[in-house]
């Protein structure tokens, strides 16, 4: 069976310096918000292009405090209005009830899966405040014409960038394109981490320092509590991880760049909808694509000795914990769930596996 993903395989090459870097943090005695953690957040402000990172316990604290933070600074309040893409993985949304507020779905453009921002204005109300905008699969979302409607109607611009690491919009990374961003460093992500752990970026300095408090029990200063906070914050060992496999981010996607290239280009099964980047900046986290009867086609890559994954098979909009929305009507979203399947793609990846997915693909009959 060619695995959908091997962390073994992926983290390999670098197990030499990984442990290195694991050994040092277990020598230093020091294990949180230590001397590694402020390395990496250095590191991947640098890398980003952003003035401020502060890492978190994982992506969805990571949105979840930037959300919280700008209710502390007065410019969100409960019940304000965040437009967020339908077709989103939960998380996103959970960031937004988190803070009561409120989730606007909006549709997305079903060539690029990601939202559709000639929908954004029409959705757009007096109590509107933001929109996030979900760099779905590794394609950025973000857009000029995006960034005018919001610079029109007063709103920030969030970043859920979970999928998204390296990812440029005209010379610019993912993580500074809005105002604020949530990285995930899950296992699976282009950069990830050995368990979990997360950052916000930002290069507002105000919101930078209210999120380094929240994520601290609300304090900035130990046994002094200004904010009813919380506990997330990027332990010193996935710190010192994610500053190994920081040095190869760029070399990964190209990588990924190369296996995805070689999918568009030999497969030719027309009972497949392949996905169109609009730009060479997509990072490929998921190579997803279409087709009808999902599920048979699943299940014959099984049967081919080739694990594929669903991303994903319900909807926000249907899942039981916003059972208030299961009646609303989302079509090109419940059409992307109901025929979207990934095809493994990642750096550990041989030829021989990519050429057997690809011979798959072209021999499917439906």
């Amino acid at each position: 069976m060619i695995p959908f993903l091997d962390f073994k395989d992926l983290n390999a090459p670098y197990k030499k310096k990984l442990m290195n870097a694991i050994s040092a943090v277990i020598d230093s005695g020091w294990y949180i918000l230590g001397p590694h953690v402020s390395k990496f957040e250095k590191e991947f402000s640098e890398y980003c292009g952003v003035k401020h990172v502060i890492g978190t316990g994982n992506g969805l604290d990571a949105l979840t405090l930037i959300f919280r933070a700008y209710k502390e600074l007065g410019i969100l309040k409960e019940g304000d209005e965040v437009l967020v893409p339908a077709n989103t993985y939960i998380a996103s949304i959970l960031a937004i009830t988190e803070n009561r507020l409120k989730p606007v779905l909006v549709e997305p453009d079903i060539l690029t899966y990601n939202i559709d921002p000639k929908l954004l204005e029409k959705n757009i109300t007096k109590k509107t405040k933001a929109i996030m905008v979900v760099h779905l699969y590794g394609q950025v979302g973000y857009s000029d014409a995006m960034q005018k409607i919001a610079d029109k109607h007063g709103l920030k611009i969030i970043e859920d960038c979970a999928q998204a690491h390296g990812a440029m919009y005209k010379g610019r990374k993912t993580g500074n394109l809005g105002d604020a961003a949530g990285f995930s460093f899950y296992p699976s992500k282009n950069l990830g981490g050995l368990g979990d752990g997360g950052a916000a970026t930002t290069n507002d300095a105000k919101l930078a320092d209210m999120i380094r408090a929240l994520r601290n029990y609300g304090s900035h200063k130990k046994y002094y509590n200004q904010y009813q906070g919380v506990n997330s914050r990027l332990d010193e060992l996935q710190a010192a991880v994610l500053s190994v496999k920081l040095q190869y981010l760029d070399k990964e996607n190209k990588q990924r760049r190369a296996i995805a290239k070689t999918y568009l280009t030999k497969i030719k099964n027309p009972k497949l909808a392949l996905p169109q980047p609009s730009d060479l900046s997509h990072v490929w986290h998921l190579f997803v694509l279409r087709t009808k009867n999902r599920d048979t086609f699943h299940q014959y890559l099984r049967d081919c000795g080739i694990d594929s994954v669903i991303h994903y098979p319900l909807p926000p909009h249907k899942q039981e914990a916003y059972k208030e929305w299961n009646k609303k009507i989302y079509p090109i979203t419940e059409e992307i769930h109901a025929t979207v399947n990934s095809l493994p793609l990642h750096p550990a990846m041989t030829k021989a596996h990519i050429n057997k997915v690809i011979k798959a693909c072209n021999s499917y009959v439906g």
